[in-house]
């Protein structure tokens, strides 16, 4: 379909408006869906890092306490032999 004018192709034949329209709702929801994902995406990357950063403190934890039994044994020993 051929257009004369610019004002014809916005009117598209008398169904500019629904056409337009359309396009403009299109466009509206997959901005939304666009938005809407990468929210998610940095939603489930922070819940990521929380419980990386979660599960690192409690392995720090367990190291610390297991090298603090170490010591009390080493420090047992000693007192033991003396």
């Amino acid at each position: 379909m051929q257009f004369s004018s610019f004002s014809e192709f916005i009117a598209m034949g008398g169904y500019g408006f629904y056409v337009w329209l359309s396009f403009g709702l299109a466009t509206l929801l997959l901005a939304v869906l666009l938005i809407s994902s990468n929210m998610g995406f940095n939603n489930v990357k922070a819940k990521i890092i929380q419980k990386q950063k979660r599960e690192n403190k409690l392995k720090m934890a367990a190291e610390k306490q297991r090298q603090t039994e170490i010591d009390e044994q080493q420090n047992d020993s000693k007192e033991v032999l003396s």
